[in-house]
């Protein structure tokens, strides 16, 4: 499908930088690109032209891309809002606003590629051409510079480490900036407590083994789905993940 782009910033290198990474995704597939240096500008272009995407920076004169973005959200054909930037702390207001993505400057090109294809699946649910997907909660973290939006449905683990905490998934391990007490009470439905300092995923429990820890001595470990590593329980909360792995 010709999809149609509109650039969204006030300095116009980072407008022909996003124009030339646009030109190689998919450089067999038609496009249009339309830039703006600002939101009134922008709107202008939406007015008179049918936009698909919006890549949008945060910070410009008069209204910001905040501001545009919630605006873009009462239109009859609201566009897919990617958010291109170099300030990393609006990251939550943002997928707050729908965005689709969060990108931080300078803009690799492959990062670039998955934001697109994000936007583009997002187009096809809602032209039909896909079946809705299913709502998810996602942890926004942020990761050397960079923003991630990781499902909290692929979060195995949380644990405690010093003044941050350690999110594991099966692939990789983020660091968290918050409390494992404020995590618990948020999302209890599907985590439990084994210890004072972790928290597990209750879909993910696969076994209570014999363990013993160089700190504790002999005790209990849960095993998760798909990690080798094995997390200590505490002598209180074994009725617990007894009852979960029943339950499993």
């Amino acid at each position: 499908m010709e999809l149609h782009y509109l650039i969204v910033d006030d300095e116009s290198l980072a407008r022909s930088r996003l124009r030339a990474l646009l030109s190689e995704y998919k450089p067999d597939q038609p496009y249009t690109v339309q830039e703006a240096a600002n939101a009134v500008t922008a709107m202008g272009v939406l007015d008179r032209e049918p936009i698909d995407v919006v890549l949008l920076d945060i910070h410009m004169p008069g209204t910001d891309g905040l501001g545009l973005a919630n605006h873009l959200r009462i239109l009859r054909r609201p566009p897919v809002v990617i958010f291109v930037t170099a300030h990393a702390e609006h990251a939550v207001q943002a997928f707050d606003l729908d965005a689709v993505d969060y990108l931080t400057k300078p803009v690799r090109s492959e990062r670039l590629r998955d934001a697109l294809a994000k936007a583009e699946r997002r187009l096809q649910a809602a032209r039909g051409q896909l079946p809705p997907p299913v709502p998810t909660e996602h942890l926004i973290i942020q990761d050397r510079g960079r923003t991630e939006r990781v499902p909290l449905a692929e979060v195995l683990y949380f644990k405690a480490e010093l003044k941050y905490v350690t999110v594991r998934t099966a692939v990789r391990s983020y660091i968290l900036d918050g409390s494992l007490s404020e995590l618990e009470s948020r999302y209890s439905s599907q985590f439990m407590r084994i210890h004072r300092n972790a928290l597990v995923a209750r879909h993910a429990v696969r076994a209570l083994e014999k363990h013993f820890d160089a700190e504790e001595g002999d005790g209990w470990a849960v095993r998760l789905q798909g990690l080798d590593e094995r997390l200590s329980v505490s002598r209180r909360q074994l009725a617990a993940v007894r009852e979960a792995i029943s339950a499993n």
